[in-house]
């Protein structure tokens, strides 16, 4: 009697095992059947269906692959355009430089007008073959400038010392002058060349005539002497 309890109550729980097994597998068949309800598979084909004119049917589009051939040609032609384009904009570029260049006048050579020389210019010196001679005079500001010429036409060149240079009025006094432009040296058969001696109009209240005398440095042979140049006011 004990073993065929044993083996009722063994029975027993097996059956309420398996129902219970079998309840819970329904249970989460149901569940995940609700969970996956509106998913569906997706279209993995290449193309796709898409509706065109309602006369000619379906058609299935696709991605249109140009050739080789007609690539180069396309790359060509903009090639082309582009270097015709860039022609054109340098012929219009030269155009317009040349019809500018046309409008232009010509520059025309600057005229020299000789020097009109006041009377009694020039005032020569001329010694061992050097010449010089005071062109003109005229009052700037506060002194008197004197334009002088210098030429050496002998065999050899001459230096000066323009701290040499003296200066005299008249009735022999004396005056301080400063020059501009003159050169230390003379060459040989040179060309004439020009400078300025300056005199303070200070030092010339009562003064109507000046003299200049120049020698060279350091041999002294030479002796120019330029008298009585007219300073009148």
């Amino acid at each position: 009697m004990k073993i065929n309890s044993t083996v009722l109550l063994t029975l027993i729980l097996l059956v309420l095992m398996l129902g219970a097994g079998s309840v819970s597998a329904l249970l989460g068949f149901e569940m995940g059947s609700a969970a996956l309800k509106g998913v569906t598979t997706p279209d993995g084909r290449p193309t796709s269906k898409f509706p065109s004119s309602r006369t000619n049917g379906s058609q299935q589009l696709g991605v249109a692959l140009l050739k080789e051939d007609e690539i180069l040609k396309i790359v060509k032609a903009r090639i082309e355009g582009k270097t015709k384009a860039a022609k054109s904009e340098r012929l219009e570029e030269d155009d317009e430089e040349t019809n500018s260049s046309r409008q232009k006048p010509q520059e025309q050579p600057p005229v020299v007008v000789p020097e009109k020389l006041s009377p009694g210019f020039p005032v020569t010196a001329e010694s061992e073959g050097v010449t010089f001679a005071v062109q003109s005079v005229r009052y700037s500001g506060g002194d008197l400038l004197m334009r002088v010429n210098m030429q050496n036409q002998g065999a050899d060149s001459v230096r000066f010392l323009y701290s040499f240079l003296d200066v005299s009025d008249e009735k022999g006094r004396t005056l301080s002058a400063s020059t501009e432009g003159l050169p230390a040296e003379l060459p040989a058969n040179g060309p004439v060349v020009s400078g300025t001696v300056i005199i303070p109009t200070a030092l010339l209240d009562d003064v109507n005539k000046i003299s200049l005398s120049l020698t060279d440095y350091p041999a002294q042979k030479l002796k120019l002497e330029v008298l009585d140049v007219p300073v009148e006011r």
